[in-house]
């Protein structure tokens, strides 16, 4: 059977147990997945239909008895754990180097050429969490006007800003004065607009984040996709993931309900080719946090309306669920885990019930989803379609 429409969606951080290399990024034990179990607000019965606890090594729940999905793992083959280098190998890309990250923060010659170009000065220069930042600077910020500038462990140079004090269309303007100066051996994946509002000691983060992000170094499968004449519709931060190279349509989200709502949209309307969906909130307000119970009930909300989405589903669909790294809310610290993802695939023209095992790659996916389109591409990846596919 042919596939018209493939729905590729990223569940940001949702590892499923350590990788094996995980004694290198200081992340032996993490499991995300058997975290989130635990909770009594955690119940995703769609995924456990789609072989979610089928898949070798997850053993925190029960295996289903009757999986109507395809299903599998896979481990990360670039040096990274953050959100750029795991959506470039979903989309084809193994990035033998890490990017840069800054534990010690950014060079002072780095920020002197940006307070000269942005004419403000410069606050914090460290690794921090977001919410943190803006209660320990944001007072100074809204009294001076300086820029908070802060990183994490993973490859990001962040700009918080009171919305009042920067307006939000020049916030923009500095992230991307940031952007061209972080090039070459200073090439951030990611910098990052972290715009607050509110008043001392109650600052909030708003909605109003935007990512710019370097440049794919290589070709991905939406470059592949969009030479052929096929659609890429991007669904919340993958556009700005990819810095726009390849995605021919998208839509930005405010939460992960907003993006299965526009993505069961997508499912009502006609096109040829792939809807990327990333879902960040499991990273970004429960991952990062450490709120176990909001990452399980979030799970469980996305559970639900995966099941809208799955009665939306044409003969000529097919439906990939997979995750950019891990995150574990009952970790030790904040930060990315170095975690195996899920793999699973569902469709009329997907076998049922059936492992495709440990796979060495995220950018499987990316070899599958040309394959599935008749296509091919220089890209990375070994294609598992021929496993997953139904005989005619």
């Amino acid at each position: 059977m042919e596939i018209k429409r493939i729905f590729l969606i990223v569940l940001d951080s949702f590892g499923i147990g350590m990788a094996p290399d995980a004694d290198l990024f200081n992340d032996e034990g993490s499991n995300t997945l058997a975290t989130i179990c635990k909770s009594p607000y955690y119940h995703t019965p769609n995924l456990q239909r789609l072989g979610l606890f089928n898949i070798e090594g997850v053993d925190c729940m029960a295996d289903a008895a009757d999986v109507i999905g395809s299903y599998g793992r896979l481990t990360e083959a670039s040096m990274g754990k953050d959100t750029t280098i795991g959506h470039w190998e979903i989309a084809g890309i193994i990035s033998r180097k890490p990017l840069p990250t800054y534990p010690n923060g950014f060079p002072k010659e780095l920020l002197d050429a940006f307070a000269a170009q942005t004419g403000r000065g410069i606050l914090c220069n460290m690794p921090y969490s977001g919410t943190d930042v803006i209660r320990d600077y944001g007072k100074q910020h809204v009294e001076g006007g300086d820029l908070i500038v802060y990183t994490s462990a993973d490859s990001v140079f962040q700009i918080a800003a009171h919305e009042e004090v920067v307006p939000i269309d020049t916030l923009y303007e500095y992230c991307k004065i940031a952007r061209e100066l972080l090039q070459g051996e200073h090439g951030v994946g990611r910098v990052i607009a972290r715009p607050f509002n509110g008043e001392y000691p109650d600052f909030k983060r708003t909605s109003n984040r935007h990512d710019f992000s370097l440049l794919p170094p290589k070709i991905t499968m939406l470059d592949v996709l969009c030479e052929n004449g096929l659609d890429t519709i991007g669904v919340g931060k993958i556009y700005d993931i990819f810095a726009g190279k390849g995605v021919k349509e998208h839509t930005y989200i405010k939460s992960n309900i907003d993006g299965m709502d526009k993505t069961i949209e997508y499912a009502d309307k006609d096109f040829s080719g792939l809807c990327f969906v990333n879902l960040v909130d499991f990273d970004m307000i429960y991952g990062h946090r450490n709120n176990i119970d909001g990452y399980a009930e979030a799970a469980t909300v996305f559970d639900r309306q995966l099941s809208e989405f799955l009665k939306k589903m044409r003969p000529d669909d097919m439906l990939m669920i997979t995750a950019d790294h891990g995150c574990d809310p009952g970790f030790q610290g904040t930060d990315h885990t170095r975690e195996r993802v899920p793999m699973l695939a569902y469709g009329e023209a997907i076998k049922r019930n059936h492992s495709i095992g440990t796979r060495k790659s995220f950018a499987d996916i990316a070899a599958t989803v040309i394959e599935a389109f008749g296509l091919t591409g220089n890209i990375d990846g070994k294609s598992f379609l021929d496993e997953i596919i139904r005989p005619i």
